[in-house]
């Protein structure tokens, strides 16, 4: 007999509005337990407010949210852990003492040494909250979104304004985390950082999910051939051709195309200088772009 794992966060028709809009509309989706599960939307997508439903720190004008199978009572928040996309730390406090501090505000914490070795903050831990990089303040309010020992964690934008390095770093440890058999909720706008960390992705656009599935399976549904990179200024050369779809962005041109033969070919008979092309197979940016669109919104 098959069964089937019940999710560890569910919502049902989640309706917000706010006056005559309508911000999230009728919207249905399922976290299975131990994955790390993505959001991800365009600005004005309705993402942010579906995330503040989700974390019960908004009401829905419609809708149930389930945690574990049933409503979430006043204990939930205490059972899940945020990492805000911003916090405002005390500064005249140290790394160590603000673990401390929250450490002693839950009953069931981690153990404070064991945090600080998963979160990679022993060097710093004498350093006060205003000296720290950024990297190093991303690492410690994930431990202090860790401490509580949540099954639930949510990540909001937890990489925005580091550097590579630190990013990289910081995905490490999420992967650690992942492994414990904690269940990971992340929105990013970085669609390279969701495809190597989440095992689902919804997309959510105008209020409502509009794709969901792994990172490859999105992939192989929503996008065909493969993407040519030129610099900006290539657009000025390129016209309508049946050989590939153009998509203008801010900071390059990407072609989209299923014979990449004749498609530098028609690029070298328009005179397009390929000195700084890059080939790639679609990713999921690719089917962010296909499904939400090219314009940039405000």
């Amino acid at each position: 007999m098959k069964t089937t794992t019940a999710p560890i966060l569910e919502c049902r028709g989640i309706i917000q509005r706010y006056g005559r809009l309508t911000a999230v509309d009728d919207l249905s989706l399922a976290v299975p337990p131990g994955i790390c599960f993505g959001l991800l939307g365009p600005n004005g997508a309705g993402k942010t407010t579906l995330i503040e439903i989700l974390e019960d720190i908004i009401r829905p004008t419609a809708g149930e949210v389930f945690y574990l199978g049933k409503p979430r009572t006043s204990l939930f928040r205490q059972q899940i852990g945020i990492m805000f996309q911003q916090t405002a730390l005390l500064a005249f406090m140290t790394v160590q003492e603000t673990l401390a501090t929250f450490h002693k505000l839950f009953d069931k914490a981690y153990d404070l040494e064991e945090l600080i070795r998963l979160c990679h903050l022993d060097d710093i831990r004498k350093q006060l909250n205003d000296k720290i990089s950024g990297g190093q303040r991303q690492r410690l309010l994930l431990a202090l979104a860790l401490i509580n020992q949540p099954e639930l964690l949510f990540l909001d934008e937890p990489s925005t304004g580091l550097d590579p390095q630190a990013r990289r770093n910081l995905w490490d440890i999420v992967h650690q985390v992942r492994s414990q058999g904690k269940t990971i909720i992340l929105t990013t706008h970085y669609m390279d950082e969701a495809q190597h960390l989440c095992d689902i992705v919804s997309i959510m656009d105008h209020g409502r999910i509009i794709a969901t599935g792994s990172p490859q399976q999105l992939i192989a549904r929503h996008t065909r051939g493969i993407n040519i990179t030129l610099p900006p200024d290539a657009a000025e050369a390129i016209t309508s051709n049946a050989i590939f779809q153009v998509n203008r962005l801010a900071d390059r041109v990407v072609l989209q195309v299923t014979d990449l033969n004749r498609a530098i070919q028609a690029l070298l008979e328009a005179s397009v200088d390929l000195t700084h092309m890059s080939v790639q197979s679609p990713t999921l940016e690719t089917v962010f772009l296909n499904l939400t669109g090219r314009k940039l919104r405000e």
